[in-house]
């Protein structure tokens, strides 16, 4: 039988009792309950304490767009990157400062509108009744927050309290300079109407009225750091909105959404606005070379028709011969081409010594305004030059000389000065040999001149002269009328596809769905890790399986908890669940009494680990429910120690056990009769010196067989056996033992040293009974089925049990004091 309990303990010992553990949790529903509730309450209040942030955004194409109206003969180049290089340009554009700061500028971002709110001071830009018209050249109270109450429609108080130190920061914003400004005094307050100009020392601004002002209503303003402020703002988010295509999104978040909306719309049109300007940056310098050529040509054409004109009269020669004629047109041919070929070579010359002479062409590198371009190549290779130079220097300004993509671009660059180098040799040397020939035909075209009479050279020489002059101005004037038309009619490469606006979108921060579905788990999660930390640091014995599952000592039962005012449970109150629990014990150990089949006294040994486990109220009720069941008991207090019995029965404990252990009385005189029938009791009387010795002396032997003699059944109430060994020595009297464990209070490692007395054979017939056992204990669910306790309450035992009273705080307090 041993055998098959300890393999028993052994399975049971093995497994998980997984509903229980449900059921365990489910017992805290209370506990989950608050701390859902204190959960989703801190959520609420987060939500509106959390200022909320928003996120807005921008969609801008960035695409190369070309004048059908030119070509490339004419010579008025826009371009500034290609399709994928403008992408990437304007993105390092937007996060730069210099763009920033630009935008910041135009919209005076470091003013700002403030308004109390609940929690702080809220941003009410855009909201305003009002906008500041800051004088940015002149000083301004820095990071300071002036009062701004509306006292009339047209009228407002400023107020303002002065550092107590007496010195204020001021800032100028147009250089942003700081200084100070040393006060005497300690506040500011002054009323001033709308419009006019707030002109002081340390504050000059006005109020611009842009809505209805509403009397009392108080806003606050201040002036930050212009720095701080572009800084701020370099977060722009920029990304592509499709891969391979040329398309932007920006996005911005801040807790205004007016002026997010602001200032992406700005910083689109800042832009805008730049690449234009880059763009027709060349035209409008080419232009201006022009209009200064063009003034110059247009004196020296006046001044050789007017020597044309007098050398005609003068000579009296007014046409030139068939021959002559025929030789003039030739020779205007050639030196027209003789001067469009030394024009080309010398601004060949030119390119070469500003490209090795400059690092980089981000404004643009001098191209001819006079001639047509005679290779194509030079003009789509000065035109790559400008390209990469300008991302290039973009590139500087935010990463270091390392970058992987600028170094890329160094060498592109030099790859595509080397080509242009290349190109120029060559083109020289085909003019050169060009001109060569030209010089030779000149040569003698000169000779066949020198043939003519002396008037009539001087007249193809004038005429000549005023020829080329002429065909060089209408030149001129065409190319000016050109680089105007590209300069008007020049059009955008980055077009606003769709503004940033607000349409009422949320805030996607604090985001109060979020936040409550993390409380709700918060308040499932740590009332979840309490219950598991606890039953990890929990070393009580809560229910008959934690006993099952680590002893291998039986359980005989379980009692439920006494909620009367003493322990005579089962007398007082014989229709209680408490009183059943113990005829169910009764029934139970008859099959552990040794001489169970037999006439013969059983005697009952009950002990515990410790003292508090209820050994006492178990030993009281045990003899009664055997004396209430017709049979003679006697109650025998052997705890020497520590005697509880007496109280119970309205005794004294002047006389029992002690006075007869030496002689001092007989053993009829030291029984008591109790108000319970067929119930004796002996006390265990005063308490010795030495209760060891006189347990092991021969008049207690004699005692107990005297007892078993005249008794059907004693029960024996011995000291806890975790403390002394007392009741070790009384085990040699007992037909069965009962171990006392406490629900909630008696410690799982207590009972290691009787369980392993169990298993060494060194104890037998011995079982546990878990005392003070209650259904509304956050371990249980109903654990008793089959020990005679489990249906005791709840509505199954209405009808067959007292209905037993609830207590309340109060009550439970009082009862723990008299017991």
């Amino acid at each position: 039988m041993e055998n098959e309990i300890k393999d028993n303990f052994d399975i049971g010992h093995n497994t998980f009792d997984i509903k229980g553990y449900i059921y365990k949790v489910i017992s805290h529903w209370k506990l989950f309950f608050v701390t859902i509730v204190i959960a989703l309450v801190i959520a609420n209040f987060m939500n509106g304490y959390k200022q909320k942030r928003y996120s807005l955004e921008t969609v801008i194409s960035v695409k190369k767009e070309s004048n059908p109206l030119f070509s490339t003969g004419t010579n008025i180049a826009f371009n500034w990157g290609g399709s994928s290089n403008e992408v990437e340009t304007i993105k390092v554009i937007l996060g730069s400062r210099s763009h920033n700061e630009k935008v910041v500028k135009k919209l005076n971002f470091f003013i700002n509108y403030l308004k109390e709110g609940r929690y702080r001071k809220e941003d009410v830009y855009g909201y305003t009744p009002f906008v500041v018209n800051l004088k940015t050249d002149k000083p301004q109270l820095y990071g300071k927050l002036l009062k701004i109450e509306i006292t009339d429609q047209n009228k407002y108080n400023l107020s303002f309290n002065f550092n107590e130190s007496g010195m204020d920061d001021l800032i100028v914003y147009d250089s942003n300079i700081k200084s100070q400004f040393k006060s005497n005094e300690l506040s500011f307050s002054k009323e001033y109407i709308v419009d006019e100009d707030v002109d002081t020392p340390f504050l000059n601004f006005s109020i611009n009225k842009i809505k209805k002002f509403t009397k009392g209503e108080v806003f606050y303003i201040s002036f930050g750091s212009f720095d701080g402020t572009v800084a701020s703002y370099r977060n722009v988010s920029v990304q592509d909105l499709v891969d391979g295509a040329s398309l932007i999104k920006l996005s911005l978040k801040g807790s205004n959404k007016k002026r997010i909306e602001t200032y992406l719309n700005t910083t689109v049109k800042v832009l805008e606005i730049d690449k234009q300007e880059q763009k027709i940056l060349y035209a409008r310098r080419t232009k201006s070379y022009i209009d200064d050529l063009f003034i110059k040509e247009q004196d020296s054409l006046a001044r050789i028709e007017q020597e044309l004109g007098v050398y005609k009269e003068s000579n009296n020669i007014f046409d030139l011969s068939a021959e002559g004629a025929r030789i003039y047109e030739e020779t205007l041919e050639l030196e027209k081409e003789k001067k469009e070929i030394i024009q080309y070579n010398d601004y060949l010359d030119n390119l070469k010594t500003y490209i090795l002479s400059h690092n980089q062409y981000s404004e643009g590198i001098p191209i001819p305004a006079l001639i047509t371009i005679q290779d194509q190549k030079i003009a789509s290779e000065i035109t790559v030059l400008i390209e990469k130079s300008t991302l290039r220097e973009s590139l500087k300004r935010t990463v270091t000389e390392n970058y992987p993509g600028l170094i890329k671009l160094n060498s592109e660059i030099s790859i595509a000065e080397n080509n242009l180098y290349e190109n120029i040799s060559n083109l020289k040397t085909i003019n050169n040999s060009k001109l060569k020939k030209i010089n030779n035909n000149l040569s003698k075209s000169n000779n066949q001149l020198k043939k003519f009479p002396k008037k009539e050279q001087g007249l193809i020489k004038f005429q000549r002269n005023y020829e080329i002059s002429e065909a060089n101005y209408n030149y001129l004037k065409q190319k000016s009328y050109e680089a105007g038309t590209a300069i008007a009619a020049n059009v955008s490469d980055v077009k606003i596809i769709d503004e940033a606006k607000d349409l009422g979108q949320s805030p996607n921060y604090p985001i109060p769905e979020f936040n409550y579905l993390v409380a709700l788990m918060m308040g499932i999660i740590i009332p979840l890790f309490y219950i598991i930390i606890r039953e990890i640091l929990d070393n009580k014995i809560h229910t008959t399986d934690d006993i099952q599952n680590n002893y291998a000592i039986p359980v005989l039962g379980v009692v439920g908890r006494n909620e009367g005012e003493n322990n005579l449970a089962v007398f007082e109150r014989p229709k209680s669940s408490v009183a059943e629990s113990f005829r169910a014990l009764r029934s139970n150990i008859q099959f552990l009494f040794k001489n169970a089949q037999s006439d013969d006294s059983k005697t009952l040994v009950l002990t515990s680990s410790v003292s508090g486990e209820g050994k006492t109220m178990i030993s009281i009720n045990m003899a009664t429910v055997f004396a209430m069941s017709g049979k003679k008991t006697v109650l025998l207090g052997l705890d020497l120690r520590k005697p509880k019995i007496y109280d119970d029965f309205d005794f004294t404990n002047e006389i029992g056990v002690v006075n007869h252990l030496i002689n001092q009385k007989t053993l009829d005189e030291i029984i008591l009769p109790t108000k319970v029938p067929n119930l004796d009791l002996i006390l265990s009387g005063p308490i010795p010196p030495n209760p060891s010795e006189l347990l092991l002396n021969d008049i207690a032997d004699k005692m107990i067989k005297d007892l078993q003699k005249k008794y059907d059944y004693i029960v024996i109430d011995t000291p806890p056996v975790g403390l002394v060994s007392d009741a070790l020595e009384l085990f040699k009297y007992a037909d069965a033992i009962m171990y006392v464990i406490r629900q909630g209070y008696s410690e799982k490692g207590m009972m290691r040293m009787i369980d392993n007395k169990y298993r060494n054979r060194e104890v037998a017939n011995i079982s546990y009974v878990l005392n003070d056992f209650s259904l509304k204990n956050k371990y249980g669910y109903g654990y008793g089925y089959g020990y005679g306790y489990g249906y005791g309450y709840g509505k199954y035992s209405n009808g067959y049990h007292e209905n037993e009273k609830k207590k309340n705080v109060f009550s439970k307090i009082t009862s723990i004091f008299k017991r």
